[in-house]
């Protein structure tokens, strides 16, 4: 890309030429690699890059709530993400879906709470770096603490939509008054100020925050499920590196999360996630900070590279080779997640470096001392 003006243009090395009509500059300079591709970026693969910037921001009371589905990232077959903010007190509305729910805590703090099918009731406050996993079917309920709360929600379908939970003033609102008093054994009377509002303002709403965990126990005994929905990711120990460190959550730590894995990556500067891929599942990606460029190998002679900011969606089809650079100067963060019980990867290095040395030789024509020097163990993060 030409360096000699302060707007990109698509020339480098004697190729390309300036554009003289129509063009976004600005999504230009976050795109570099769409601009200029790097010479050994061939073939066409599908877009695998989605910002939650350009998702539809839906704006109540209680706070906002943008999606990325498989209508935003048509790739995205197996995953779904939302990016949620509740302000003080604002409560998203009691409902519960047929898509298991797994999310991470951005900023600020919630209260989050989730009925089992034994009619165990599981309450719990959740900060920056927490996570919750709710399987299909459970009803629970999200209301943000003192300082507020924005999060990222994952969903194990790609066709899901935050728009259509299963909500408890809907269900309320299409069932005969007759019907409710009968239920729940008072007159239908009782029923007359229930909320109609067009639009299903109680999606998401204004509410007041609520008390210390301890003083808001439902008014009776409750029996605690046997595990907790709840996971604190950041006080894990990392697996550290050279270029980073990485922490990984699943259902071999995390029980509960039968239908998400997790890692939580961490790339410093100059550092690289290693040229690996996933023998389980799609990745989906999430970028909390830093900015980073990701090059992914399609089979059959094709790969594409792909720039990323904070707020941005990645996305790997299954089996597709990849790797992720730190191209600031700030710390490059960003979470993989995948449809499945457990998170797994295959390292391209240490394939080869527990290969017969001749093998790798016959292939790939390299000396002997640079195969002697190949890992033997997952390098994860290169620096």
């Amino acid at each position: 890309m030409s360096t000699t003006t302060r707007i990109p243009e698509p020339i480098v090395e004697g190729r390309g030429g300036t554009i003289l009509g129509p063009r976004n500059v600005a999504v230009e300079r976050e795109n570099p690699s769409s601009l200029v591709a790097p010479a050994t970026d061939a073939g066409t693969v599908p877009n695998l890059k989605w910002p939650f910037a350009l998702s539809h921001n839906r704006v109540l009371s209680g706070g906002w709530a943008r999606e990325t589905t498989v209508r935003e990232l048509p790739i995205s077959t197996e995953i779904a993400g939302v990016n949620m903010r509740l302000t003080p007190g604002g409560i998203r509305e009691l409902h519960w879906h047929k898509e298991a729910e797994w999310a991470y805590v951005i900023a600020g703090g919630c209260r989050v709470s989730i009925l089992d099918e034994e009619g165990r009731l599981f309450i719990d406050d959740v900060s920056v770096g927490d996570l919750w996993y709710f399987p299909a079917g459970l009803p629970h309920s999200i209301q943000a603490l003192q300082d507020g709360v924005e999060f990222l929600l994952v969903f194990d379908s790609g066709d899901f939509s935050e728009n259509e939970t299963f909500l408890i003033t809907d269900w309320f609102n299409h069932t005969p008054r007759d019907v409710l008093a009968k239920n729940f054994g008072v007159s239908a009377s009782a029923f007359d100020a229930l909320p109609t509002d067009i639009g299903h303002t109680r999606y998401m709403f204004a509410g007041d925050v609520p008390p210390a965990l301890s003083d808001d126990a439902p008014p009776y005994p409750a029996v605690q499920p046997p595990l907790s929905y709840t996971w604190h990711m950041h006080a894990q120990e990392p697996t550290k590196t050279p270029g980073g460190q990485v922490r990984i959550t699943d259902s071999r730590n995390f029980t509960v999360s039968k239908r998400i894995a997790a890692a939580l990556v961490e790339i410093e500067p100059g550092g690289m996630r290693e040229l690996h891929w996933h023998p389980n599942a799609d990745e989906w990606q999430y970028y909390l900070s830093g900015q980073g460029r990701m090059t992914v190998f399609a089979s059959g002679g094709k790969s594409r590279t792909f720039d990323y900011q904070a707020g941005d969606v990645g996305s790997v089809p299954f089996a597709m080779g990849h790797y992720v650079q730190n191209t600031g100067d700030e710390t490059l963060t960003y979470l993989e997640m995948f449809r499945s019980d457990h998170f797994a990867d295959v390292s391209l290095s240490q394939w080869m470096g527990v290969l017969p040395p001749e093998l790798v030789k016959a292939h790939l024509n390299l000396d002997d001392d640079v195969i002697a020097g190949l890992p033997r163990s997952k390098p994860i993060i290169v620096a």
